[in-house]
C-alpha cells in the first residue's frame, strides 16, 4: 500500500495525512514533538520511525522534516513518524541531545496508544546532528538494554568530531564547490565546539560513533552518503565497520545535494532515496544481506 507519485517517482503527500504537535518526556523535562501519520487514524501501526532533525547540534527544529517525513508516510501508511526535539548544545552541551533521545525512545514504548503504534516495530533515523543521535541511541538502546531496535537509518550523517576524513579535508578544483564544501566544514566544527566543549567528549563512543570499537550486536543500517558532500567518508567508513562486525548494513551514495538551500539535505534524501528509505524501514529485520554501493 502506498500514495502516487511524481512524475520524478518521489511518493505525493497523502490526502488524509495527519501532522499533530504533542508533548514527549525526555531527560530532563517535556520536549516539543510532532506525528506523522497517513491512512485511517483509528489503525495502529506495527512501525515506528522516530526522527532526529538535523542543525549541527546547535540549531535546527522538528520543523524542517514535515516534507520529508510527509512523504515517507504517504509512501508506507504503515509506518508512523515522530519527530522529538533533542536539547540544543547552546542550551547545555553533549550528553544532553544523546539522553533526551534515549528517553524519548523509552517513553514512546511507555504511550504507545498516543502514538497510534502497536510497539511491535521501532525504527530511529536522522540526519546530520540527527543522523549521529540515531546511531549513538542505537548504541545506547543495547547498552542499557532497551529500547529494542529493528532498524537504523542514518542520512549523511555527522559521526567524526575530528573532522578528520578525507572528504572533509580536501578542497575541490571548483571554486563554486570549494567554498560550499568549506561553508559545510565549518558548520560542522563550529557544531562540534559547541556541543563538545570538553575534548575529552571527543572520542566518547556516544559522541562519535566512528570511534567506537563496540559495533556488535546493533540493528540493521541503511546508510546514506552524498556526492561532494564533506560528511561522505565517515558516513561510509561507519558502514564498513558496520559490514565488518556483522550487522545487516546498507551503504548508498547519493547525488550532490542542494547544501546551500535551506533544508537542502532533507530535500536530497527526500527526493533521491525516499522509497528506498521506507522499503527498508518496512523490512529491517535483519534478512538481507549486507551491501555497499557508492
Amino acid at each position: 500500500m502506498g500514495s502516487a507519485t511524481t512524475a520524478a517517482g518521489v511518493p505525493e503527500l497523502a490526502s488524509d495525512l495527519m501532522l499533530r504537535d504533542l508533548e514527549v518526556k525526555g531527560a530532563e523535562g517535556a520536549l516539543k514533538a510532532r506525528l506523522y501519520q497517513a491512512g485511517p487514524a483509528a489503525v495502529k501501526r506495527d512501525t515506528l520511525v522516530v526522527f532526529f532533525h538535523g542543525g549541527g547540534f546547535t540549531g535546527g527544529s522538528i520543523d524542517e522534516a514535515d516534507d520529508f517525513l510527509g512523504r515517507l508516510v504517504s509512501a508506507d501508511p504503515t509506518q508512523v513518524a515522530l519527530s522529538p526535539a533533542y536539547t540544543l548544545a547552546t542550551e547545555r552541551p553533549f550528553p544532553a541531545a544523546v539522553e533526551d533521545a534515549h528517553a524519548v525512545l523509552v517513553w514512546a514504548k511507555k504511550n504507545k496508544a498516543k502514538l497510534a503504534w502497536s510497539g511491535k516495530r521501532l525504527v530511529v533515523s536522522g540526519i546530520e546532528a540527527g543522523a549521529n543521535l540515531a546511531a549513538v541511541v542505537s548504541l545506547m538502546a543495547r547498552d542499557r538494554g532497551g529500547p529494542a531496535l529493528t532498524g537504523q537509518v542514518l542520512i549523511m550523517p555527522m559521526l567524526d568530531p575530528g573532522l578528520s576524513t578525507c572528504s572533509m579535508r580536501e578542497v575541490p578544483v571548483c571554486p563554486d564547490k570549494a567554498a560550499l564544501v568549506d561553508k559545510v566544514a565549518g558548520t560542522c566544527a563550529a557544531g562540534y565546539r559547541g556541543y563538545l566543549p570538553n575534548a575529552a567528549d571527543r572520542t566518547h563512543p556516544y559522541a562519535s560513533p566512528l570511534q567506537s570499537s563496540r559495533l556488535k550486536n546493533l540493528p540493521p543500517a541503511l546508510i546514506l552518503s552524498a556526492e561532494d558532500d564533506p560528511l561522505r567518508d565517515e558516513a561510509e567508513q561507519y558502514g564498513a565497520k558496520l559490514i565488518k562486525c556483522g550487522i545487516t548494513t546498507t551503504v548508498r551514495r547519493l547525488p550532490a545535494p542542494p547544501l546551500e538551500q535551506p533544508g537542502g539535505r532533507n530535500d536530497c534524501a527526500c527526493y533521491f532515496a525516499l522509497n528506498e528509505i521506507a522499503a527498508f524501514i518496512r523490512g529491517a529485520d535483519g534478512t538481507e544481506a549486507p551491501s555497499h554501493d557508492i
